[in-house]
């Protein structure tokens, strides 16, 4: 086979030179670990531009606008969903590695791919399937799935290694996750994904329980507000100029050589505000909003529908079921891969009057 004109115009090739210019710390992909099928390499893109635009371009990554952030089927048009969120978290992440001279494609395609296994009403529906799954469930693992095994009618994407990794790495346990020995093969592009996930949720989590009515900036922490700043755009700026301070010596533009292992990691006084300010979220809305009348009733639809389609597999479709496929598993895939108003129509079609009126805004007909 003959090279193509697309071939002669070496784009991919110049755009792998220009990743030579980055820290010799960053990934490049030109040395990515690779496929687990090996592909004939785009005349157009990178590995990980393929990658990123791959996830764009799935089922899941759509239905991502219509899934729980925090707030579960809100009603108003300017709640955070799980898609602006992962929006959100790439343009935090690439601006990171753009300035620490990493390779900003790599995280933004880990980026997008981040919550694609996230269940219908956020990490509620997630503790919920991860109790009732004999298996247990979290939203990493399934994002993974998703893009080895689900995606694309169940081929997969076949993403790179290195996005993979970004993926199945990204959760963070509460309390200070800094503090937490980190995989030595982690990228620093997957770190850069840790950190941009909780800089963008804690600041929109901010803002949507503002609009909510559940708390003021004056109830925040003093010293968050004090060393962040008081709006939206002062703390984001503070964070992100905080996790660049911390880092800049991976971005091999400092005269200070890294002692071991590059960590991407924040300016103390910015850590401190963070840490602090995450836990008052925990406290004060996340836990709460776990106690709501709502929050039972999509705890009860999640395990109505998980329950129903194990016993009826029949009506679960491809590729999510196919002869030979475990039961469990197949409904874990479906019901976790619904949106919060797809799950509500089911259940009522299930159980009329399930939702007990809590999900009034959302159109129950079939």
């Amino acid at each position: 086979m003959g090279t193509g004109p697309l071939e002669k115009l070496q784009v991919r090739q110049r755009l792998e030179a220009g990743e030579e210019n980055l820290s010799p710390y960053a990934s490049r992909s030109s040395q990515s670990l690779g496929r687990v099928r090996k592909e004939v390499a785009s005349p157009l893109r990178t590995e990980y531009q393929r990658d990123r635009d791959r996830i764009i371009h799935t089922n899941a990554f759509r239905r991502l606008k219509h899934k729980t952030q925090v707030f579960m089927a809100p009603s108003g048009d300017h709640y955070v969903t799980r898609l602006t969120h992962t929006l959100e978290v790439a343009q935090v992440g690439r601006t990171i590695a753009r300035a620490l001279n990493l390779n900003e494609d790599l995280v933004e395609a880990m980026s997008y791919g981040h919550d694609l296994g996230h269940t219908p009403f956020g990490h509620l529906g997630e503790e919920t399937l991860d109790q009732i799954y004999s298996e247990g469930f979290t939203h990493s693992a399934q994002s993974l799935r998703i893009v080895e095994h689900l995606a694309k009618d169940g081929e997969g994407l076949n993403l790179t290694h290195e996005v993979r990794q970004g993926i199945i790495s990204h959760s963070k346990p509460r309390g200070d996750f800094l503090d937490i020995k980190l995989d030595e093969s982690l990228t620093l592009e997957a770190q850069i994904l840790r950190l941009a996930d909780s800089v963008a949720y804690l600041n929109h989590d901010i803002a949507d329980a503002i609009r909510a009515g559940m708390l003021q900036v004056e109830d925040l922490p003093e010293r968050a507000n004090r060393v962040l700043g008081t709006t939206h755009s002062q703390r984001l700026d503070a964070l992100i100029s905080g996790i660049i301070q911390g880092s800049w010596s991976v971005s091999g533009l400092s005269n200070n050589e890294v002692d071991g292992n590059p960590l991407i990691s924040m300016d103390a006084e910015a850590r401190d505000a963070m840490m602090e300010l995450r836990d008052y979220m925990f406290q004060n809305i996340y836990l709460p909003l776990g106690t709501t009348r709502q929050s039972e009733v999509g705890r009860d639809i999640v395990k109505l529908l998980f329950n129903y389609f194990v016993d009826n597999t029949e009506e679960i479709p491809p590729p999510y079921f196919r002869p030979g496929t475990n039961p469990e598993r197949a409904s874990v895939d479906y019901v976790a891969g619904m949106t919060d108003h797809y799950a509500i129509r089911q259940a009522e079609r299930l159980q009329s009057g399930i939702t007990k009126d809590v999900f009034h805004n959302v159109p129950l007909e079939r």
